[in-house]
């Protein structure tokens, strides 16, 4: 009878970050199901020690506790798509938080079928975004794996009772009832939300950014940044080539270290209410404009109209959750096939927040100087034939006097 209960027994792989919530739900998936757990911790690059992370899992009642190294992976298939994209979601958020969940859903239900665990667990709120992220990545990828969502069935309804479920149980967290925000980081972005931010007559306080200093302490002195891009993404940082994983990293410590990257929003969730985030991102500020200006001398008109009304549809897709459906996939080999033009360098100078582009070149720049020069442009450019193609824009306006 012992060895059957043992075979029958619950295996859940949980997405683990060692905070607060993950933390709890970890012990709370033990005495309420006697299961065995499998923390799965994914490095997306939050600079956290993992060491302390697994230790912690173990400690707090694990039966196998993983960290995966899967930054550049990260990188490559995540943050560079995306900025290929331009992605801005309701003209703010460059999608930190919402670019991550796909890859750690995606490890997380692959970790599961391979360890033959019937369940998966998150750490998502009823209220937000990421549990509709991480469980329409679990059905893209493997449909079968059953989903327990801990926010979505237990009696806990806020943070504070989170905290003392915490405290009686022995869980160190790193949230105390002083400082109650929330805070996502990745290799992308810091989001701190909740608590003390829920109310937009608060300020964020300058001591909780991490990686952007404010405009005011920046150095006095300008820095300029020389990227080079290849099919739209960034290759070349001041002359020396960097992997992707390193590009973003060196640019968050160079942009935040002037001042640029912080974003204070209030977003429309998918469940229809507004939130507010406080958000760092540096790198993806700076590689945004940059990929922009060099876009402008690299691309027509046509294919410029035609991404930007895509950007809302694109970022939309990304922050719902659908990374791998069917119509992002699409988005994303049209986005690519525009970028395959999208060559070259961009010079911008950083100052106290603020960012100048210096140069722009590209042996596919579409601008010409002889053709759009004011002075003498005879041999390339005929005045004249403005009058037809003037007449011929005008003829609807004649036609319906």
């Amino acid at each position: 009878m012992p060895k059957n209960k043992k075979k029958d027994k619950k295996k859940i792989v949980l997405a683990y970050s060692g905070g607060l919530d993950t933390s709890v739900i970890l012990k709370w998936l033990i005495n309420t199901y006697d299961a065995e757990v499998i923390a799965y911790c994914c490095d997306v690059g939050q600079k956290e020690d993992l060491d302390a992370v697994k230790e912690k899992a173990y400690k707090t009642g694990a039966a196998k506790a993983i960290v995966e190294d899967m930054r550049e992976e990260f990188a490559v298939n995540y943050i560079f798509p995306a900025l290929r994209a331009n992605a801005l979601y309701e003209g703010n958020y460059l999608l930190g938080t919402a670019i991550a969940r796909p890859l750690i859903a995606k490890r997380q239900i692959i970790i599961a079928s391979e360890l033959d665990a019937g369940y998966v667990a998150h750490g998502a709120t009823g209220k937000g975004n990421d549990q509709v992220r991480f469980e329409l990545a679990y059905s893209a990828i493997n449909p079968l794996i059953k989903v327990i969502a801990p926010w979505r069935i237990w009696d806990i309804s806020s943070r504070a009772e989170l905290i003392n479920y915490a405290e009686k149980n022995g869980i160190p967290v790193p949230v105390t009832k002083e400082k109650p925000y929330s805070s996502d980081k990745n290799l992308f972005h810091i989001s701190y939300e909740g608590g003390i931010l829920e109310d937009l007559e608060n300020s964020p306080d300058e001591n909780m950014f991490e990686i952007t200093v404010s405009p005011f302490n920046a150095p006095s002195k300008s820095e300029i940044v020389e990227i080079m891009y290849e099919n739209g993404n960034p290759v070349f940082l001041n002359g020396v080539k960097e992997n992707p994983f390193n590009m973003i990293d060196k640019l968050n410590m160079t942009a935040g270290w002037n001042g640029i990257g912080r974003d204070d929003v209030v977003e429309t969730r998918i469940t229809g209410m507004k939130s507010r985030g406080v958000y760092e991102n540096p790198a993806g500020t700076l590689l945004h404009f940059a990929h922009r200006a060099l876009e402008s001398i690299t691309l027509t008109g046509e294919e410029i109209e035609l991404k930007d009304s895509l950007v809302p549809k694109y970022s939309k897709l990304i922050y719902e959750g659908n990374w791998f459906s069917p119509e992002f996939k699409a988005l994303q080999a049209l986005v690519d096939t525009i970028q395959e033009r999208v060559c070259g360098f961009v010079g911008i100078e950083l100052y106290k927040g603020n960012m100048k582009i210096l140069y722009r070149r590209s042996q596919n720049s579409l601008y010409s100087q002889s053709i759009v020069t004011f002075e003498d442009d005879r041999g390339t450019y005929s005045q004249k034939d403005a009058t037809g193609f003037i007449n011929l824009k005008a003829l609807r306006f004649k036609i319906r006097k």
